[in-house]
């Protein structure tokens, strides 16, 4: 709890390259998850402040817009050496402002930075298209940027997200507005801080805080013309909808619920270590990870050594903390759930917390739920948590048919040793990101990040090579030269 001799410090927004102040009167704590410590306040801003962002924005976006694509890399350059240079400053900031643990936190800071290495290629990718189609006539095609876009991401990548949308749209000449989690925003101020020092120009990368005001506000505005989101599968479809109505390009990614196949011919040390990994990793609040496992046939050796693994590991010392209070009591309510339904609890991690931990963080063990069913709610519902379910399956058809039957599209994957079966596989499970062997299978630039289904909504890309294409728009030159002595029908 605040006290007058305890002042904590309330975040600025980032408009026209300066600190302002929110109009708003109301704030949030930001609270570091693993020890309840405050971090500070993060306002809520009103629509006035997303205005006068969009109105700096959009005045330097103009002069911005009119630099060659080599010369606005020239900042991605020199953005990508001071997040080297400053790469463990940066990883204890989304340690404290996250949960992570540092291993994971310097993962994510290493994809981000990965993120603007890709940017600084536009050069390279942006080249247009030009070809005779007839004698002494040219088609050419340009792409130009769409003005002043935005984006709105979630508080489990507080640095990766971002990058994920910035750097690309950045260079392509737009000015963006991020609106970070209300959760985590101290990233955002950073990556400000870190886009001014590289030398771009004041309004290019603007931050404005808030929650669904503002998320209103920015699918409303009608000088932004573009938004990309990342979160929940629920402001994920309303974001689409809102902002296409009012003709924005959108590309949102929701929710997921990922399906692990394995297979009695699995490698068995090789699954186990992954399957704990994708399912623990970033104490599972990630739209990639393992949520359930389906068994095919007898895979029992398989399923017991992972069983061991999670027993094995604790809270606060092998995987990080839950975001709030309420995302905590959110997994838990799933737990006491998951046993009233039928499912074994297998592994409980509600007494998996490690020693050391903080009693003041929000701590959850990796969990297992066994015997589970399709229609059970830890087999259907994305928990966001260090969890994994285990449904049997007699059939890799049965397992295909139940990841097929889910909702979400965003990954799914199976461990095999057979070349056969994972072809099988890969040309019937309904998801955008398919593994083998590989229990996230994210792919690297340059291919882009995108599930299916209701994991993702609005086309295009905000990752890999159809992102420049999200964050443009394509102008078809032709022109005819008189030439006769190469005259032809069309000429």
């Amino acid at each position: 709890m605040k006290t007058a001799e305890q002042p904590v410090p309330t975040l600025p927004n980032i408009i026209g390259g300066e600190s302002v102040a929110s109009t708003s009167a109301r704030k949030l704590d930001v609270t570091n998850p693993a020890t309840g410590e405050i971090l500070g306040e993060v306002p809520l801003s009103t629509a006035a402040d997303l205005d006068l962002a969009v109105k700096k924005a959009s005045a330097a976006q103009k002069a911005w817009a009119k630099l060659s694509v080599k010369d606005r890399v020239q900042v991605l350059f020199r953005l990508k050496a001071l997040m080297e240079e400053q790469s463990d400053a940066l990883t204890e900031l989304i340690v404290r402002e996250n949960g992570k643990t540092t291993p994971e936190a310097a993962g994510e800071l290493a994809r981000a930075i990965e993120c603007v290495e890709f940017a600084t290629s536009l050069p390279q990718i942006a080249a247009g298209q030009v070809l005779e189609v007839s004698r002494g006539v040219e088609c050419k095609m340009y792409r130009y940027p769409l003005g002043v876009v935005a984006a709105i991401t979630p508080f489990n990548f507080p640095m990766m997200v971002p990058m994920w949308m910035a750097p690309t749209a950045i260079a392509a000449g737009n000015a963006l507005i991020l609106k970070a989690s209300e959760q985590t925003p101290l990233s955002a101020i950073e990556l400000a801080r870190l886009f001014d020092e590289a030398g771009l120009p004041k309004g290019i990368f603007s931050v404005v805080h808030g929650d669904r005001e503002i998320v209103e506000a920015i699918c409303d505005h009608p000088e932004i013309h573009a938004i990309g989101f990342v979160g929940s599968t629920k402001v994920a479809k309303l974001v689409y909808e809102r902002g296409s109505k009012h003709g924005k390009r959108v590309k949102a990614l929701g929710g997921a619920k990922n399906h692990l196949v394995v297979m009695p011919d699995a490698d068995v040390d090789m699954t186990v270590a992954n399957v704990v990994a994708s399912a623990t990793g970033c104490a599972g609040q990630r739209c990639m990870a393992a949520s359930v496992l389906l068994a095919v046939g007898d895979v029992d050796p398989i399923l017991d050594k992972i069983k061991a693994k999670f027993k094995s590991m604790k809270a606060g010392k092998d995987i990080g903390a839950i975001i709030s209070t309420q995302a905590k009591e959110r997994i838990l309510g799933f737990i006491a759930g998951a046993s009233k339904e039928g499912a074994e609890l297998a592994v409980d991690g509600r007494k998996s917390v490690d020693a050391s931990a903080s009693a003041n963080g929000n701590f959850i063990g990796p969990t297992v739920f066994d015997h589970a069913r399709p229609e059970h709610a830890v087999s259907c519902d994305e928990i966001f948590g260090p969890t994994l379910t285990i449904v049997r399956c007699k059939t890799l058809d049965e397992a295909l048919n139940i990841e097929n039957n889910n909702p979400y599209g965003n990954a799914a994957a199976i461990y095999t040793s057979s070349g056969e079966v994972a072809h099988y596989f890969m040309e019937r499970a309904n998801a955008g990101m398919i593994g083998v062997n590989i229990g996230v299978p994210v792919p690297r630039e340059p291919f882009p990040f995108g599930g299916w289904n209701d994991s993702s909504y609005g086309e295009g890309d905000l990752t890999g090579h159809g992102s420049y294409d999200f964050w443009t728009r394509t102008k078809k030159i032709t022109t005819k030269w008189t030439d006769k002595n190469r005259s032809n029908w069309m000429s």
